[in-house]
């Protein structure tokens, strides 16, 4: 007798191993960083989703099961093989996923030690809701990178 049905591998599927930039999504800051840094990485590498969203908590707890969403930085943090990177790792990590000369730039900037690193960025993070402003819903992502976004389901 013949069966009709097909046969269908039970196995979840691995996750994406893409890295993902978790962002506060009601900064203009950096919801405007996110659209500058999809264009800048053609072949799509980067996957991104708000900090404070369902999608970055499970991205979080799958990268580093300990590791507390609500204990991270509120600017940007980066997710990816080798675990979770915040402040200005996050910002060079990502850097070496778009095109030329930002991975460039982005090995110069490793030579600057990380204390230094951290408190430029930590000093830009604390003033960019006064120079660049906040929204109070996170806007909706532009049509050309939706589909890098993570879903919330």
């Amino acid at each position: 007798m013949h069966d009709s049905h097909p046969i269908t591998d039970a196995r979840p599927a691995a996750p994406d191993p893409r890295p993902v930039v978790l962002f506060d999504g009601h900064c203009n800051f950096c919801n405007g960083t996110v659209r500058w840094t999809a264009r800048r990485d053609p072949l799509a590498r980067l996957r991104f989703a708000p900090l404070r969203s369902a999608a970055a908590r499970r991205t979080v707890a799958h990268a580093d099961p300990r590791l507390e969403i609500d204990a991270l930085p509120d600017a940007i943090v980066l997710v990816d093989q080798a675990g979770v990177h915040t402040a200005s790792t996050a910002v060079l990590r990502i850097a070496r996923h778009l095109r030329f000369p930002y991975p460039a730039l982005a090995s110069v900037a490793r030579l600057v030690p990380r204390p230094l690193r951290d408190a430029v960025y930590r000093a830009f993070a604390r003033r960019r809701y006064r120079w660049f402003g906040r929204t109070d819903e996170c806007p909706l992502p532009p049509p050309g990178i939706a589909a890098r976004f993570l879903r919330e389901d």
